[in-house]
């Protein structure tokens, strides 16, 4: 079995091996030239997103800068919209559904490394999927651990750091994320009446 393969698996892997060198490199090449365009080309930025990512269900808004390592292991749904300086780890796969919107400075980090100091010393790591539902808001400054799974219409308050399953419709936030509560029907903002008065 190949590094790559036990990668897909989710085995201990050597990252260090050629051919995911050479996928890497060719991964931050896209980054470099992605973050190097001007913030009036969107349609070159939006182009390039969807060489580099593995599928878009539409054009993908991402602000830079912006880093990954492979690229073709992330999915993005429809009017995805990522802000400024966020980083995707996407050894073990990151799938994002429809209208996720993401804060700055976000780190989506699937590859971790052994505990045991041999295994680390090796130079081995492993990669868990990371998989984030429809309609879900993540604040700004938020680490997603490898492995966890956001439920749909989930809002993840900025700053935290989720090390587990969080299920759909609730607020969760802390470090280690919680679910705070459940979403409601009261959490619907109204738009106030601005209308003069006669």
């Amino acid at each position: 079995m190949t590094e790559k393969e036990k990668m897909v698996r989710g085995t201990l892997y050597a990252p260090n091996e050629e051919e995911l060198l050479q996928e890497r490199l060719l991964c931050k090449d896209l980054c470099q030239r992605f973050n190097g365009l001007l913030p009036s080309q969107r349609k070159e930025a939006a182009e390039l997103l969807q060489t580099l990512f593995g599928a878009c269900g539409g054009p993908p808004w991402v602000e830079a800068a912006f880093w990954c390592d492979y690229g073709y292991r992330i999915q993005v749904g429809k009017n995805f919209y990522m802000n400024h300086g966020c980083v995707i780890l996407d050894a073990g796969g990151v799938t994002f559904g429809d209208n996720v919107a993401i804060g700055p400075q976000c780190g989506f980090y699937t590859s971790g490394h052994p505990l045991d100091a041999q295994e680390r010393s090796a130079g081995l790591e492993y990669a868990r999927p990371i998989r984030v539902g429809g309609n879900v808001w993540i604040g700004g400054g938020v680490l997603v651990m490898p492995g966890v799974t956001i439920g749909e219409n989930t809002v993840v308050g900025a700053g935290s750091v989720v090390t587990r399953d969080l299920p759909a419709n609730v607020v969760a936030a802390g470090n280690p994320c919680r679910v705070l509560r459940p979403i409601t029907a009261a959490d619907r903002m109204v738009a106030p009446d601005l209308s003069p008065e006669i």
